[in-house]
């Protein structure tokens, strides 16, 4: 009776191996994205990277589905038809660059404040915000304002460090840590070798989020918020521990600046 033929469980897939930092989110786990014949074939983690020690989330395996997605924008595109009728052709970069700087040059000859624009999720917005400031206007936002950066700022601020908008938990010397709206699709791999180390050595999670999914399922409580009153939720709780006097304010005083926020001037406005 013949045998059945061993499968390979590790075949070559690729003739070349490329090293770079995923982009499906601001994580930047580390990657080997595996090509062959010019093509990606297989994306993996990248077991030497410091972020994410080789564990790679669904999104950031699926990202050869982005690169090589039907609707990816190849050049520019310029609208041929009325506004909101979706009709566009494609373009070079020539023309558009062209077309682009001759409606600036009238904006910035007459009032360069009329021009306002937005970015998305882009990693050069020290550079947007450089460019902005030589065109001559103050109306210029990007995606990290209304997302990150407000985060990162306040992680160095409060506790003098941050990882993107995610903050840097003290995941090996915390004894609780709260959660708040934290999704499944950001900085999911660092987070969850975090909360690895905490569980195992008896750390308390708590998740408040409107939906018990990933994190909160995991979590050792749940507080399931109503959506849009996290804002309120934390007021409450800052309130409640003030009534209580369990607020280091010695801390506060040398490592933060919220001597600064508060103002003892009572009758006033």
């Amino acid at each position: 009776m013949s045998r059945e033929p061993t499968p390979d469980l590790s075949p070559v897939v690729s003739d070349e191996v490329k090293y770079t930092t995923c982009y499906m989110c601001a994580c930047r786990c580390g990657i080997k994205v595996h090509v062959k014949d010019g093509q990606i074939r297989y994306i993996e983690g990248n077991r030497n990277h410091p972020v994410n020690k080789g564990v790679i989330c669904g999104k950031g395996s699926s990202g050869i589905m982005q690169h090589y997605s039907p609707a990816r924008l190849r050049k520019p595109l310029k609208r041929v038809g009325k506004r909101g009728e979706g009709e566009f052709v494609e373009i070079e970069w020539e023309e558009a660059l062209s077309t682009a700087t001759e409606w600036l040059a009238k904006i910035r000859a007459t009032d360069p404040k009329k021009l306002a624009f937005f970015t998305g999720r882009d990693q050069s917005q020290s550079l947007t915000g450089w460019w902005a400031a030589q065109f001559g206007t103050p109306n210029f936002a990007a995606h990290g304002g209304f997302c990150s950066v407000n985060m990162a700022a306040a992680g160095l601020y409060t506790i003098g460090g941050s990882f993107w908008e995610f903050g840097e938990p003290d995941w090996d010397r915390s004894r609780y840590l709260m959660l708040f709206g934290v999704a499944e699709d950001h900085d999911s791999n660092p987070i969850k070798t975090g909360l690895g180390k905490m569980k195992a050595r008896g750390a308390k999670v708590v998740s408040i989020n409107p939906i018990r999914t990933g994190y909160s399922a995991v979590a050792d409580e749940w507080l399931g918020i109503r959506p849009g009153t996290d804002g309120l939720f934390v007021m409450a709780l800052i309130h409640e521990l003030m009534h209580a006097d369990q607020i280091d304010l010695d801390y506060l005083v040398r490592y933060t600046n919220a001597p600064w926020l508060v103002i003892d001037a009572p009758g006033t406005a």
